[in-house]
């Protein structure tokens, strides 16, 4: 193993920097207020989770986590997502508290990288879980807390790709009757692999009408909403009741997000597959701002809680602010600063008028002219500075 170099860091870790750091605050500023208004109550995590129990519910690949041993020698992750430690936590410290339940988070995310390749292995992320409302009314209230949280931000070009995972998992196992067989479809649906996806079809030696289901299935991505609803009623024309029943449930999603006036954002893509297992009926991923990965996501997740012991439906989504700040390309954050340059025998009356500054919500560098190094360059950081000095008492632009 080779020494790391001084200025070297962990493959996937990365510096913030202040004007990255106060982008970071001022989206967290927006989606604090935001979901309050909304009626969501934040919580926090531990970053450390045991790995029997988080690190397993999680369904993020093993290689991904971040594994060791605690100071008493039980298993530990560093928390790969926030949905699982909250499942937890809606199952045992506010298991009395009435349902449906409205949480929301910020927090750091660590997923370990073999190879960086622009994935960092660790990111912020802010969210809401909405735990115990079944009805397609909560997964329409997801979607459009999601789209106003990203609108806030000011993100053009919002779009949401909606799947279901359900529908995909029925209608798969109707056609092949075998559990890995749709296990590979769905991983071949995850990469967006057509040509693998047919290539396999072919491979499973099914039946003409069977194949061509599957087939002009995975062709859908490239409809219109209103076509995709009426391919899907061809499609699940003399399939099993689940499969018609998920048809149903996305016919009365979407009149519910035209109610809502959401129809314009969303792209009904019943191809959607998300890479996390635990998710059991609506999917998405939000997109905007040119950038060509999805900056959001969520879903349904019905089964995971009963892990933890309180069976319940739980909906909710993620927006990754790296990647956010990628697509809203927003200006910088500048912060207005106001600069004190003082003496010795100024030094109270210095400190005195930043003190009274700082009250009135001033932000404002004390700085003594000993400790300056270059005066010309420290100038230009600031919009203003004041002098407190024996040779001058003067205020300069």
């Amino acid at each position: 193993m080779t020494q790391p170099f001084m200025f070297e860091r962990p493959l996937g870790l990365r510096d913030t920097l202040p004007e990255a750091q106060r982008s970071i605050a001022r989206l967290k500023s927006i989606f604090r207020q935001e979901l309050q208004r909304w009626g969501y109550d934040f919580i926090k995590t531990p970053a450390l989770e045991y790995a029997e129990t988080i690190g397993r519910a999680s369904a993020i690949e093993d290689s991904q986590l971040f594994k060791f041993l605690d100071a008493e020698g039980h298993p530990v992750v560093l928390r790969p997502d926030m949905t699982t430690p909250i499942a937890r936590i809606a199952a045992s410290s506010l298991r009395k508290q009435p349902l449906p339940l409205r949480l929301a988070y910020t927090a750091a995310l660590y997923r370990s990288q073999r190879k960086e390749g622009g994935h960092p292995s660790e990111f912020e992320q802010a969210g809401a879980e909405l735990i115990g409302d079944g009805t397609p009314y909560a997964d329409v209230e997801v979607i459009s807390l999601m789209i106003t949280l990203l609108e806030k931000t000011g993100l053009r070009s919002i779009r949401l790709a909606v799947g279901h995972v359900g529908f995909v998992n029925a209608f798969f196992y109707d056609i092949v009757k075998d559990k890995e067989t749709v296990k590979q479809l769905r991983n071949l649906l995850y990469n967006k692999n057509d040509v693998g996806f047919h290539e396999y079809v072919a491979s499973l030696r099914l039946s003409n009408h069977s194949a061509d289901r599957l087939n002009t299935f995975i062709d859908s991505r490239r409809m219109d909403n209103e076509k995709t609803l009426d391919f899907l009623k061809d499609l699940t024309s003399g399939s099993s009741i689940p499969v018609h029943s998920y048809y149903h449930h996305i016919v009365e999603l979407i009149q519910l997000l035209k109610i809502d006036h959401l129809e314009g954002n969303i792209d009904l893509d019943i191809t959607l597959m998300p890479h996390l297992s635990y998710y059991t009926g609506f999917v998405f991923q939000g997109f905007g701002g040119g950038l060509g990965f999805p900056v959001a996501s969520g879903g349904r997740y019905d089964d995971l809680l009963a892990q933890f012991h309180r069976p319940c439906p739980a909906t909710g989504f993620g927006i990754r602010l790296d990647r956010l700040m990628s697509a809203a390309g927003a200006d910088p954050v500048e912060q207005r600063k106001k600069a004190i340059i003082y003496d010795r025998e100024n030094a109270g009356k210095a400190m005195q008028f930043a003190a009274r500054e700082r009250e009135k919500g001033q932000a404002v560098v004390l700085q003594h002219a000993d400790g300056i190094d270059d005066i010309e360059a420290f100038s230009q950081q600031f919009e203003t500075i004041k002098r407190f000095l024996k040779s001058e008492e003067t205020e300069t632009e």
